[in-house]
């Protein structure tokens, strides 16, 4: 496992599946642009992006003409043929789902099987369009499918392994936001992993304090927990990041800038 003194946030923009009548995300593509770039501002690193459809190129386009954020594209529940526009729009990032996907929100639930001919599928597209996969881990399960694809050789061109560790997501895949459950899974992870820790819920802060002082990164925004803290939503994404910035400076760890991430992940 790999640890470094800076840490890496990951601002998510995406609307909010267990809080669906906030709506402090961004509802058109042009308020999505200028989220993602006043994340940048606020001083993340990366900005997980669920691409509208049919606009994915044009909408990377626009957002590296106006910062130099790393773009991580989301919606690893959908199917490879409909993540075509992912591909084609050159993200420097793909999320992937290492297990199945079994969630239930507020208004919809979603039971997808990833296969492992589909996570080998993944890497080889991947190397192809010279997009680095964000593997998404949310048990232990995920562990032995992404050990499976490096002993095949799948993944010798990706080190480091870039996972991101989910946490309190509710559904059949739910685990629980607690300390113990975190270190379990963090020294389980495969050799040459760098991780960020996703907290679904109220439960966020307090996991993601201890995983500030424990050497992983975070990702944080209206996706996981709309609210800058308990019955108070945030009035952007911007604010969210802001407020964990401040809370790294508390805890002793400076802020990666995009520059500097791109090196970490080996991008």
């Amino acid at each position: 496992m790999i640890e470094y003194s800076k840490i890496i946030i990951t601002a998510t923009t995406a609307n909010s599946w267990i809080y669906p009548d906030i709506k402090n995300w961004a509802q058109t593509i042009d308020q999505l642009i200028d989220d993602v770039v006043e994340c940048y501002e606020a001083g993340a690193a990366i900005a997980h992006i669920h691409l509208p459809r049919g606009e994915e190129v044009d909408t990377i386009k626009r957002i590296r003409e106006r910062c130099d954020i790393i773009i991580q594209a989301g919606m690893s529940s959908e199917s490879i043929p409909k993540r075509e526009g992912d591909f084609k729009a050159k993200p420097e990032m793909m999320s992937v789902m290492l297990t199945h996907h079994a969630e239930h929100f507020t208004e919809m639930a979603i039971d997808v099987l990833h296969p492992l001919n589909e996570l080998a599928e993944y890497c080889n597209k991947c190397k192809d369009n010279n997009i680095k996969p964000e593997w998404e881990v949310w048990h232990q399960g995920s562990y032995w499918n992404l050990n499976y694809l490096i002993d095949k050789g799948l993944l010798d061109w990706s080190s480091p392994h870039i996972l991101t560790l989910f946490f309190n997501w509710p559904g059949g895949t739910w685990s629980s936001p607690h300390y113990n459950e975190y270190n379990n899974r963090k020294k389980n992870m495969p050799p040459n992993s760098i991780h960020t820790v996703s907290v679904m819920g109220e439960e966020q802060m307090k996991l993601l304090v201890f995983v500030l002082t424990h050497g992983g990164h975070i990702r944080v925004g209206t996706e996981d927990y709309p609210f800058i803290k308990k019955g108070i939503p945030a009035k952007n994404n911007a604010e969210i990041v802001k407020n964990y910035i401040d809370i790294c400076g508390h805890v002793g760890r400076d802020v990666a800038d995009p520059s500097e991430a791109r090196k970490m992940l080996g991008l």
